[in-house]
């Protein structure tokens, strides 16, 4: 992938996305863009592709399970993909600053921080880190709403949670809505599948076709 032939809509970024992760998952990457050459160029403007807000997992490695390199992915994480202020910042930096066409928002199956918010609201004990303590507050409505639902496996509530966040990150950033609904941005809501290695689509606004 080229700077000349870089996506530059919705539909390419997340065309791109499927591909490479399409490599990934048949063990064919083309460990593209990671050249020393490349490492130059980038000193002096970096030109991503999507934004992707995920779990912080050793996992998730983006630019690997994307099949992508250096300066392909603007990539924000933290435990549970929970939105904050700095998250907004980052992802509206990516959007207005760094023009990026595409932000995916990846959960994954066996969430840690989705699994000890289960566990809290189960009675369990929790540990004792004041900001764990937190983070699982912060995701304890949506497991919640889940079980008054019916919905008590964990892939079920991250894939609600998924969807809150991307519905949060909607409603707080008016920035990220307006470029939404000019057709130039897309938000995708995804789930990672550890064992196997695919995405599979959970929600999208915005056109991607």
């Amino acid at each position: 992938m080229t700077r000349s032939n870089r996506p530059q809509t919705p539909a390419e970024a997340w065309s791109a996305m499927l591909e490479g992760n399409q490599r990934f998952v048949t063990d064919n990457p083309s460990h593209a863009r990671q050249d020393s050459g490349l490492r130059q160029e980038l000193a002096k403007e970096q030109k991503p592709f999507a934004a992707l807000f995920g779990c912080s997992d050793s996992r998730l490695s983006a630019e690997i399970i994307f099949d992508v390199g250096l300066g392909d992915l603007f990539v924000v994480r933290n435990a549970g993909q929970v939105i904050a202020e700095t998250i907004l910042g980052s992802l509206e930096y990516a959007v207005e600053v760094l023009g990026v066409p595409l932000i995916l928002v990846l959960g994954h199956d066996e969430c840690g921080a989705i699994r000890a918010t289960m566990n809290s609201t189960e009675g369990q004990v929790m540990p004792q880190g004041e900001f764990i303590h937190n983070l699982v507050g912060r995701i304890t409505p949506t497991v919640l709403a889940a079980k008054a639902n019916g919905l008590n496996e964990i892939d079920q509530i991250t894939a609600l949670h998924i969807r809150g966040t991307i519905n949060e990150l909607i409603a707080r950033s008016t920035l990220i809505a307006q470029r939404i609904e000019s057709g130039k941005l897309a938000v995708v809501g995804a789930n990672y599948k550890l064992a196997l290695g695919e995405i599979q689509e959970i929600v999208t606004i915005g056109n991607t076709k």
